[in-house]
């Protein structure tokens, strides 16, 4: 799953802290299954971190002035940050890093396949949108997370600069040539469609990761809870979209 964090439109309600979310790591971990849910968690998000660097630093080849080539190398080190601090939590856990990436690569490697953008544009509008509503997932979950994990979660999804960045840029694009605003909706409304079925996706290949979210070890998510948190997810990229100047 793609993943940069962009803070400042979050789907996540706020909700009660009971259960497992009222816990420590300490008290949390006893449970192998939940434990093997958080290894599974750290390493999507720790895969789309590294994911997110890679594709920060190529994404700067495409900018049009050494400015922005700055502000992309900037941000891909934050992300490399993010990444480096995921992996050294999951050895402090007692996890491999390596182990714990390797099941979502494939899926997460196929998703910026078939979201490659052809040009700087497209890669603005793919950070600001399509690696929000990753975002916007894992903040639903961490309200399911003991407060330990919780915390590195959210920490690893501060907004890295890229979303004022990317609005900036793209609102200023469509200023000087509004007949670039139609193939940039197109572009986002492709993205949202793939992010949300690549999230999906992961979900049902890692039991753990699914039982997280529709009962079990988090109590409180059922299947029609699941229902609601996509659409509150649905709801936040609208949002982006106006943010942008482009209809949903």
């Amino acid at each position: 799953m793609p993943r940069m964090g962009t803070s400042e439109t979050s789907a996540t309600s706020p909700q009660p802290e009971t259960g497992i979310a009222a816990q420590d790591w300490a008290q949390a971990s006893a449970d192998p299954q939940y434990r093997a849910a958080v290894v599974d968690l750290l390493g999507a998000l720790a895969y789309g971190e590294l994911a997110a660097f890679e594709r920060l630093a190529e994404d700067a080849k495409l900018a049009p002035t050494l400015e922005d080539k700055g502000r992309l190398a900037a941000m891909a080190a934050a992300e490399f940050h993010h990444f480096d601090t995921l992996r050294e939590r999951l050895t402090h856990i007692d996890a491999d890093p390596t182990e714990a990436m390797a099941p979502f690569v494939s899926s997460l490697d196929e998703f910026h396949r078939l979201t490659a953008p052809s040009d700087w544009l497209e890669g603005l509008i793919k950070a600001y949108v399509g690696d929000s509503i990753a975002s916007d997932f894992y903040r639903e979950v961490a309200v399911r997370l003991d407060s330990d994990t919780r915390a590195l979660v959210l920490g690893v999804l501060d907004d890295t600069g890229h979303s004022s960045f990317a609005v900036e840029r793209v609102r200023a694009a469509i200023e000087a040539d509004q007949r670039v605003s139609g193939r940039l909706a197109l572009w986002a409304r492709r993205l949202m469609g793939e992010a949300l079925s690549q999230a999906q996706r992961v979900v049902a290949e890692r039991d753990s990761l699914s039982t997280m979210l529709v009962g079990g070890v988090a109590e409180g998510f059922d299947l029609a809870e699941v229902g609601r948190m996509f659409s509150r997810i649905t709801e936040a990229h609208t949002k982006r979209m106006a943010a942008l100047g482009l209809a949903a």
